[in-house]
């Protein structure tokens, strides 16, 4: 078994959002690995949706011994523990209280109707990539065969 190298985007619109993603962490390192990896905590607009209440977004990056099936169950059961009903359905985004979003596992391509490696949508989300090229610049799409930085900036040169 090699350790797994896997990257998490939290976010938090609702209640103390610094504790709830604090929280978040305690708990990924307890139940899924080892964080080595921190990026800043980002104030952020919520895309997809109209609310009130902006975001606070970070990524993390994680080594696991777990293959990528448990750590998606456990993200959904940290999610729930700290107060979060249910995930998005199609799309519909709404306010939450936590959200776990599984990023990158090694270079993994999977998609599932569970389950799809890289993020699907990750390229497309300033929230997501500000956070994730802090701490892994350098990491490769494993399906648009670029940097993290090389994302970023092609997402910036289209807005």
């Amino acid at each position: 078994m090699h350790a797994r190298r896997v990257f998490l985007a939290l976010g938090s619109n609702l209640g103390d959002k610094q504790k709830n993603i604090a929280t978040a962490y305690e708990n990924i390192e307890k139940k899924i690995g080892n964080i080595v990896s921190l990026s800043s905590l980002y104030i952020t607009t919520p895309e997809g949706f109209d609310s009130e209440n902006m975001f606070v977004n970070s990524v993390c990056e994680v080594q696991t011994e777990l293959n990528v099936t448990e750590i998606l169950i456990i993200t959904r059961q940290i999610e729930k523990k700290i107060g979060r009903t249910s995930k998005s359905k199609n799309l519909q985004y709404s306010d939450r209280v936590i959200d776990i979003d599984l990023l990158l596992a090694d270079n993994l391509i999977i998609d599932t109707p569970e389950l799809s490696i890289p993020h699907p949508r990750m390229h497309k989300r300033d929230f997501v990539l500000v956070p994730l090229c802090e701490i892994a610049p350098e990491v490769v799409h494993p399906v648009l065969k670029k940097k993290i930085s090389e994302l970023l900036e092609d997402l910036r040169s289209n807005l």
